[in-house]
C-alpha cells in the first residue's frame, strides 16, 4: 500500500531537514502509542533509528536503516526501510521529502507498506493515514517557530 501526505511549512526547505531531529521525532508520535527511542543516529545514509513501541499494552521494536539521502538545490530527501518491523508489517519504506518552495517549504510523508497481505494492507490504511496526517499540524507549528 502506498500513502502520500503533503504539509507545506513557513520555513526554508535547509532549515527544515536541519529540524528532523529527535526532539521532532518525539513530538511526531502520534497519542495512545507509547514510544521509547533506544536509539537515534539521525537522517544520514547508514544511520539507524531504533524505537520500542507500545499500543493497548503489546510492545514491539521497529529499526529502520537510513537507506538513501539526497541535498540538491530543489529538496533534501532521506529514506528509512524498516529492518525489523513490528507484527503485521513485512515491508517498510518511508521516504522523507522536503521540497524547495518561492517562500516555503513543503514536506512530503511518502510510505509504501506491506503485510503480506492484500485484505489486511486495506484494513491498516486508514490507521497509517490518519499517523501520518497527525504530523500535518505538528510539523507547521515546530517549524513556525524555528529562527
Amino acid at each position: 500500500m502506498h500513502i502520500s501526505i503533503k504539509t507545506k511549512t513557513a520555513q526554508n526547505y535547509r532549515k527544515v531537514f536541519q529540524g528532523f531531529d529527535i526532539k521532532l521525532f518525539m513530538k511526531l508520535k502520534p497519542p495512545l502509542v507509547g514510544l521509547n527511542v533506544m536509539r537515534f543516529d539521525g537522517c544520514s545514509k547508514g544511520d539507524i533509528v531504533q524505537v520500542e513501541i507500545s499500543f493497548l499494552g503489546l510492545k514491539q521494536n521497529w529499526t529502520s536503516l537510513i537507506t538513501e539521502n539526497e541535498n540538491n538545490e530543489d529538496r533534501i530527501y532521506f529514506i528509512d526501510e524498516g529492518i525489523v518491523l513490528p507484527k503485521p508489517l513485512k515491508y517498510w519504506k518511508h521516504k522523507h521529502i522536503i521540497e524547495k518552495s518561492v517562500d516555503s517549504s513543503i514536506i512530503i510523508d511518502d510510505i509504501t507498506y506491506k503485510t503480506g497481505n492484500f485484505l489486511f494492507d486495506l484494513l491498516l490504511f486508514p490507521v497509517f493515514f490518519m499517523q501520518f496526517y497527525y504530523r500535518k499540524p505538528v510539523y507547521r507549528s515546530y517549524f513556525s517557530k524555528l529562527n
